[in-house]
């Protein structure tokens, strides 16, 4: 009589991931490895399935899916698109949150992000289960950018959260939304004059063919949640639950440090090729001080002060 319930018990389990890139990106790396620790650490056997180069549409569309508890288990998704959810998500990848790589790493390590971690599970239920991401985002353009001044009025892509939005505009930028995938046309077509992103994201979309310029503005770190239904979640075996957990700060940590690591590499390699020319930025400090009140003001808007204060006051 028990035994059908042994055999049930020992059926596989599957699971579809998300991911927008190809095989090669830092992304879909960190998700295989996710994958590989799971098994790893589960105590049955489990069927990953990784829909890759955005065969289940854009990132957003992954996160409502994972919010609904239908057709994507896990993913990788910018803060960004969780802005629906909570007003607090896109600023944990707001720009000039960071001083550098060290103090970014000190903030994750430390937790200081929990809050928002928090907020989307109960709202979204949506699990941030590990933190990739590292890349240094600077701001590619048709021209050449080395200061405020030539910043002034530049058309440049934005992601679609207000923080992106205001503190581009309070350094002089004219910043737009448009999609991800749409950003190489318009800049082709003189729509927009520049994007920002890291060296991963430039070598995959190829932007440097139609923005040869690279301003090294070092404007933000990305961070890029792991993220998992949570409604999947609790309806998996308490095994492989904390096989899930463990398996997703491994992964980011992975992910995190082969992105960071990888994109002096990639820049190199673009510009020796002739396909990029880096430009050094004089601005940054300027920038920066130009930011600061929004930033502020921001964090008081949407009620994450106290998180502010704490990620500031990390030395590093």
């Amino acid at each position: 009589m028990a035994a059908p319930n042994v055999l049930r018990a020992q059926q596989p389990i599957t699971l579809n991931g998300a991911v927008q890139f190809n095989d090669d990106h830092v992304f879909n790396r960190a998700l295989l490895r996710f994958e590989e620790l799971v098994k790893q650490y589960s105590n049955q056997p489990i069927n990953f399935i990784l829909h890759r180069n955005s065969s289940l549409g854009l990132e957003k569309q992954y996160f409502e899916y994972m919010s609904a508890g239908r057709a994507v288990d896990y993913g990788i998704v910018s803060p960004a698109h969780m802005s629906t959810f909570s007003r607090a998500a896109p600023f944990i990848d707001a720009p000039f949150l960071f001083r550098g790589l060290n103090h970014w790493n000190q903030v994750i390590d430390q937790d200081l992000l929990a809050p928002v971690a928090t907020e989307i599970e109960r709202r979204a239920r949506v699990m941030l289960i590990g933190y990739a991401g590292g890349g240094v985002r600077n701001i590619f353009a048709n021209k050449p950018v080395s200061n405020t001044a030539e910043l002034r009025g530049l058309r440049v892509r934005v992601q679609g959260a207000a923080i992106w939005n205001r503190t581009f505009q309070a350094a002089g930028m004219a910043p737009q939304v448009i999609a991800y995938n749409e950003i190489y046309n318009a800049i082709q077509n003189n729509v927009l004059e520049a994007g920002e992103n890291e060296a991963a994201g430039v070598l995959h979309m190829r932007f440097f063919e139609v923005a040869p310029h690279l301003a090294l503005t070092q404007h933000a770190i990305t961070i890029r949640p792991i993220c998992f239904s949570a409604q999947t979640f609790a309806r998996l075996p308490r095994g492989v639950q904390e096989a899930v957990r463990r398996a997703g700060k491994e992964a980011g940590a992975f992910g995190r440090q082969a992105e960071s690591t990888e994109d002096e590499a990639t820049l190199a390699r673009l510009e020796g090729e002739g396909k990029l020319r880096r430009i050094p930025f004089s601005g940054r400090d300027q920038m920066q001080a130009a930011v600061a009140p929004v930033m502020a003001a921001y964090a008081r808007e949407i009620e994450a002060e106290n998180m502010l204060n704490r990620i500031n006051a990390v030395t590093g």
